[in-house]
């Protein structure tokens, strides 16, 4: 038992305790059911989900390069529907146990709109929703949504209008504090962030990319000290909570994220090095917070000595 409160609230979301799962690295949280205790986390962020369901990019899709992972899924999902009928009964148990959060994924305002709709139907479980910001704009010129304040207001004020349930938005790796603020007025609840930044990787001898596409987002301990960077600066810009994601192998990666200013954390590619990743750092963050001589993580939240 620690000796530490690590009980947090995420925008209306409650956690036991501040660690995540990072969307798309952790499936729906079956998949790691006979490796970990999934219910001793507090949340589960299952991967993405459109309207209808997305094939997703081409293979090869994933690629391991120094420090980190390239990956160009092209988010594909089974479609909201599919996801309920496959994992829903699943879902709807662990929701008893730990924070269960649906992240929404679409390539214009309107089909967030129709994904959450969904989402907001069928999944009474869910504690709450995430909405994916950095899917490409097929409707406007194949742009982020999220890569402008005015895009990515856009999304958030029409998704608000269809759920009461918490709304967390996941912000690209750009212009952060201007975004932050705007998604904030929009009516998000918490932001969480960074997604992945975009890279390349060559393979010299057939001058190729080793990916289907020439980029790919780049995730893992390599984006880390970025991620810790945005994590500050989102924090300074809005005054709803934020989940820090971004290369988090171990709770002193996580820590970092508490201490400038970050309510609750997600393990991301750990997972998919280590399937039990995300238990063991949430051991050494609790172990770390209790080396700090506090009774609630709380304290060491925004505890960052310049």
């Amino acid at each position: 038992m620690s000796k530490v409160n690590m009980a947090v609230d995420l925008g209306g979301i409650p956690m036991k305790n501040p660690v995540n799962t990072a969307s798309g690295t952790f499936g729906f949280g079956k998949q790691f059911e006979n490796m970990m205790d999934v219910s001793a986390l507090g949340a589960v962020t299952g991967k993405g989900c459109s309207a209808q369901p997305w094939p997703g990019n081409p293979q090869p899709r994933m690629h391991e390069v120094t420090s980190g992972m390239l990956n160009s899924v092209g988010l594909m999902n089974p479609g909201v529907r599919g996801m309920v009928e496959k994992y829903g009964d699943y879902l709807e148990a662990l929701s008893g146990k730990t924070s269960v959060i649906c992240q929404v994924a679409g390539h214009s305002v309107q089909e967030y709109v129709d994904a959450l709709a969904l989402y907001d139907e069928l999944t009474p479980w869910a504690a709450g929703f995430e909405l994916n910001i950095s899917c490409p704009n097929v409707s406007k010129g194949g742009a982020a949504m999220g890569s402008t304040p005015e895009g990515a207001s856009e999304v958030v004020r029409e998704c608000r209008q269809v759920t009461n349930r918490p709304l967390v938005v996941k912000l690209a790796p750009t212009r952060v504090p201007e975004i932050a603020s705007a998604v904030q007025e929009a009516g998000a609840d918490a932001i969480s962030l960074i997604n992945t930044i975009p890279a390349m990787a060559i393979d010299v001898d057939t001058r190729r990319s080793y990916l289907s596409r020439p980029t790919a987002g780049l995730s893992g301990p390599a984006i880390h000290p970025i991620a810790v960077r945005m994590a500050w600066e989102a924090c300074n810009a809005v005054t709803i909570p934020v989940c820090g994601i971004g290369g988090i192998m171990t709770g002193r990666d996580a820590a970092e994220f508490i201490l400038v200013g970050c309510t609750a954390v997600s393990v991301g590619m750990a997972s998919m090095v280590e399937p039990a990743a995300s238990i063991r750092v949430l051991r050494e963050l609790e172990q770390w917070a209790q080396s700090q001589g506090v009774s609630d993580i709380s304290e060491l939240r925004g505890a960052f000595l310049c």
